[in-house]
Order: C-alpha cells, then sequence, then structure tokens
C-alpha cells in the first residue's frame, strides 16, 4: 500500500500570507519616508542655498555635504543594519530606525546653519539606514518565491510614487512656510508608519545570524568620507592637483583597501566578499550603482536649471518631475513581464541605453528649450529607470537564501547609495569646476574676495550680481551661459557612465529566467505535437 505524499506546508504561515499585501502597502509607507526626504530636498537646494532669513545661506560644497552626510552614513551603516534586523529581528529594526528618523527630521527642520543641517541630516541616515533594508528584508520573508518579482516590482514602483509625492510636497511647502517644513513633514508620516508596524508587520531574523563587525563599518565610513571630501574639495577649488586634495582622495583610497583586506580575512565579515564570485550577483550590485552614480548627479544639476536658468518656482520644479515619477510608478511594476518575454539581459541593457541617450539629452538643452522636450526626457529616464531597478533588484535578492534577505537588500542599498554619493561628489565637481572656468573671465571687474565667492555656483554669482544692482546684470547672461556649458559637459560624464552599465549587463547579467524559457519550451513543444 502506498502512502499518499503529503504536500510540503507552505514556509509562509497562512496568517501572515492572508495579509501580505496589507504588510507591503506598511512596507512602502517605510520607504516612502526615506525616499520622499531626498526628493524634497532636491527641490528645496535653491532655496536653502540663499541667505537668511529665506534660507541658510548654503554653498554649493555645502549643499552637497547636505546630501552626502545622509548618503554617506546611509550607505557606511546600511550592512551593518541589515545584519542587525536579521539577529535582533528586522520588525524591531524598523520600529527603532524609524523612531531616530522621525526625531533627526524635526532637529533638521529647526537648523540655524548648514553645518547643523549636515550634522542632523546625517542623523536622519542614521534612523534612514534601519529601515531601508528591513523592509526589502520583510518583503522577502512574507510572500512566496513565485510572488517575490512582482511584490519587489511594486516596492520598486513605491520609489516612483516617492520621486512623484516629494518634489510636488517640497514645492507647496516652500511656497507657504519656511524652508524647514521640507523635513518638519516627515515626522507625521513616521508616526502613522510606525503604528501600522505595530499591526501588521510580523517579526523575522535569520536563525543563524552573523555577528556585528564595527571595526569593517568603521573603515568603510572613514575611507568614503575621505574620499568623497576629497573629490568635492577638488571641485570647489577647481584643482584636483591640489595637495590637499590628492592626500584626502589618497587616503580614502587606502583605507577603503584596508577594508576589503580586513573583511576578506575576518571570521565575521560586514560584507561577505564571497558574494561577489557570482558573476550575475556582482554584475547586478555594479550597475546598481552606475545607475545611481549618473542619476544622482543629474539630479542635482537638473534643479538649478530649471529654477537658476530658466526661472521656475519650487513648486513647479516639483511638477516638473511628474513624468519622471508617473514612469517608474507605471512600468516598474510591468517590468517583470517584459523581462518573461525577451529575458533580463536584453531588458536591462536596451533600458541603460535609454538611460544613457536620455542624459546625453541634457547636453542639448539651452536657455528656452521647450518645456515640453525636457518632460519628454524626464519620462524616458524613469521608464529606463524601471526596467532596470526591478529586475536586477529580483537577481540580486534571489541570489542568497531568504534567512540572509537582510543582508542582500542591505548590500543592493549600500551600493545604490555609494554610487549616488560618489554620483554627487564627482559630478558636482565636474560642474563646479566647469562652472568656474566658464565664468572666471567675466568676473575681473570684482574685489578679490568677492570673485571667488561668485565663481563657486551660478546661485553665487546671481547672488552677487543681486547684491551690486544694476551693474551686476550684466553678469546674469554669462551665469547661465557658463552654467549652461557645465551641465553639457556634466551630462555627457553621467552619458558615459551609463554607457558602462550598458557594456556590463549586456556582458554579465543571464537572459531569459528559467522557468518562463521552459514555459516556451513546453509550449513549442505542445504545437509541435499538434
Amino acid at each position: 500500500m502506498t502512502t499518499p505524499a503529503v504536500p510540503a506546508a507552505p514556509r509562509i504561515p497562512e496568517s501572515v500570507h492572508r495579509r501580505r499585501w496589507a504588510i507591503l502597502g506598511v512596507l512602502m509607507l517605510s520607504l516612502l519616508i526615506v525616499v520622499l526626504d531626498n526628493s524634497i530636498l532636491n527641490v528645496a537646494i535653491k532655496t536653502i542655498s540663499t541667505p537668511a532669513p529665506t534660507g541658510l545661506g548654503a554653498t554649493q560644497s555645502e549643499l552637497e555635504w547636505a546630501i552626502n552626510a545622509y548618503t554617506l552614513v546611509f550607505a557606511g551603516l546600511l550592512f551593518s543594519a541589515g545584519l542587525l534586523g536579521d539577529r535582533i529581528g528586522r520588525k524591531r529594526v524598523l520600529l527603532g530606525g524609524l523612531a531616530v528618523f522621525g526625531i533627526g527630521s524635526a532637529l533638521a527642520a529647526e537648523s540655524g546653519s548648514p553645518a547643523q543641517l549636515i550634522a542632523f541630516r546625517a542623523l536622519m541616515a542614521l534612523g534612514a539606514a534601519f529601515v531601508m533594508p528591513a523592509t526589502l528584508a520583510v518583503l522577502m520573508n512574507v510572500f512566496e518565491r513565485d510572488e517575490q518579482p512582482k511584490a519587489i516590482g511594486m516596492w520598486a514602483g513605491g520609489v516612483g510614487l516617492a520621486i512623484a509625492i516629494g518634489p510636488i510636497t517640497g514645492g507647496l511647502l516652500l511656497d507657504h512656510f519656511w524652508w524647514g517644513s521640507v523635513f518638519l513633514v516627515n515626522v507625521p508620516i513616521v508616526l502613522l508608519a510606525f503604528g501600522l508596524m505595530l499591526w501588521l508587520v510580523p517579526e523575522s531574523r535569520d536563525p543563524k545570524p552573523g555577528r556585528l563587525d564595527p571595526v569593517g563599518v568603521t573603515l568603510s565610513v572613514v575611507g568614503l568620507v575621505l574620499l568623497v571630501y576629497g573629490i568635492i574639495k577638488g571641485g570647489e577649488l577647481a584643482d584636483f592637483t591640489d595637495p590637499t586634495v590628492l592626500a584626502t582622495i589618497g587616503s580614502g583610497l587606502v583605507v577603503l583597501a584596508a577594508f576589503v583586506v580586513f573583511e576578506k580575512r575576518s571570521d565575521h565579515p560586514s560584507i561577505d566578499v564571497g558574494y561577489f564570485r557570482n558573476k550575475v550577483f556582482s554584475a547586478a550590485i555594479s550597475v546598481i550603482a552606475l545607475v545611481f552614480f549618473a542619476l544622482m548627479g543629474v539630479t542635482f544639476f537638473s534643479v538649478f536649471y530649471t529654477q537658476s536658468v530658466r526661472g521656475y518656482s519650487p513648486l513647479k520644479t516639483g511638477l516638473l518631475l511628474l513624468p519622471l515619477a508617473a514612469a517608474q510608478l507605471i512600468f516598474a511594476p510591468r517590468a517583470r513581464l517584459v523581462v518573461d518575454r525577451i529575458g533580463i539581459r536584453a531588458t536591462t541593457t536596451a533600458a541603460m541605453l535609454v538611460l544613457a541617450a536620455t542624459l546625453t539629452a541634457f547636453a542639448m538643452l539651452d536657455a528656452d528649450t521647450p518645456i515640453w522636450i525636457l518632460e519628454l526626457v524626464f519620462f524616458c529616464m524613469g521608464t529606463g529607470m524601471a526596467h532596470i531597478m526591478t529586475p536586477t533588484s529580483v537577481v540580486i535578492m534571489q541570489a542568497l537564501p531568504r534567512e540572509k534577505a537582510g543582508s542582500a537588500s542591505a548590500l543592493s542599498n549600500t551600493f545604490r547609495q555609494v554610487g549616488g554619493a560618489l554620483g554627487i561628489a564627482v559630478l558636482g565637481s565636474v560642474l563646479s569646476t566647469s562652472y568656474r572656468d566658464g565664468i572666471e573671465g567675466h568676473l575681473g571687474a570684482l574685489p578679490a574676495g568677492l570673485r571667488d565667492t561668485a565663481g563657486e555656483s551660478i546661485e553665487a554669482t546671481l547672488g552677487v550680481a543681486a547684491k551690486l544692482g544694476a551693474p551686476g546684470r550684466a553678469l546674469i547672461a554669462p551665469a547661465n551661459d557658463a552654467f549652461l556649458h557645465a551641465m553639457h559637459v556634466t551630462a555627457l560624464c553621467g552619458a558615459g557612465v551609463a554607457l558602462v552599465g550598458a557594456v556590463v549587463v549586456a556582458a554579465f547579467l543571464p537572459g531569459r529566467p528559467k522557468a518562463a524559457q521552459e514555459d516556451t519550451e513546453e509550449g513549442e513543444l505542445v504545437r509541435t505535437k499538434s
């Protein structure tokens, strides 16, 4: 007598499985505040750079640090945060991260100087570092494997929603309130997400978690800060041969090399370098870094283009970004359908080429380009992003076991944030250097002190011009021309990085998913037999 086979019990408890979509909604709300903060800040950059009482009078390098203080702390702590979530529970880490992020947001809103803003942004990043990897790790533990690509697509679509809401919300707030309101708005969202998470989200952890790695974390953060500081300083001075710049960049590279050596020899590394022996995993991680390198650098200068050159208000600038966000919101959840049809390699290669083309298009824009062309460029950029982020996120998350979901998510987000930080630093420095070279010849009549200030950025030049009154009006046209040239050079550099990404995905990512390939072969076999 044959005993009937007992079907394997599902890995996800039924009580959790039933509410998995509600849980995804809470995770997306938590993700929303992390992404919302950066997209709001992009619109507020110009306002914060204006003198008090309207803003803080932040210089371009201080603005870059206001952004990079967030991204560097975020990137430096992500992997340890992921490991901590695997060890003590992802729900606990999520709740703690939300609380710290909310406190940091309230303090940032009351900043009295650029230095205080930079410090409180770093505190916000500390909280965000515990939120971001935990959202994706929880997702991987409440959805079965066959539903994970769809859930990850919706998770990525949430990023598009945040990109849409952020600039518009920021524009509305800046039209009616002081600049600090763009940070204070995070607080009620944090409270709502905190309450829903307590109610809905289950606890999960790795049964065999790794030990924490304080030495590795310290080396990675110090190395990244030195490297990025050196790059930003070089752009500020328009001289990358300055001994201080070379020493800082060199020290950063040495510390990062020491970090890699330490991680290889450690029995409890922050980053298990063994993961990178998988070429597909390494390629997907690298492409995410390259995409955000190009995207964050371009986003940084596009705000000055729309507000300083084109004269749009923060609200109108936010509305101009709607096509970028709408494309991600529409296509990110559906990217898996394209992957099922033509494969991961073809989808991501085509998307990287689209992204390179849109970055190249920025090099064609001038002061009176019809605005619908910019809108089309943003829509195509969002479409390309959607067809890159969803497939590569699925590849990364499914490359490691489910119990290592926190580590996989942290690695993905670490490379994303490091790529973004370096993009702002490198492309921001290219922008600064090119602008200074273009405007210097028009500043000869200014006193030496004002000459240095006016040459730092277009906003600094326009600020000096406004103080000079009628004589300063002669600086406006040269400032616009110098900025446009600098933007064109920077955009072409970003396009070159996107082309490198296209080569990487074409060479290393897999073709069609195995399941889809088998389904196609079965269908062809049926048609042949019939």
